[in-house]
């Protein structure tokens, strides 16, 4: 399938939960937010969260400072 992740087209395996994708790009347990189709998709949701052909996500990293 394919998707668009943060404005690039990228191949991916079907039936991937957004914490299967975020497992693979090496951003598991990382401060993120995760946007799909322009929705925020809550941590509490990333492993039910299948992904579907043509999705669009969008992946932030948190950055503190002071």
């Amino acid at each position: 399938m394919q998707i668009q992740l943060n404005g690039e087209v990228r191949d991916l395996a079907s039936d991937l939960t957004v914490a299967q994708l975020l497992e693979e790009l090496g951003l598991a347990g990382r401060r993120i937010a995760v946007e799909r189709n322009e929705e925020i998709v809550p941590r509490s949701e990333h492993a039910a969260t299948r992904l579907a052909d043509g999705d669009r996500l969008e992946i932030v990293h948190a950055i503190g400072g002071g």
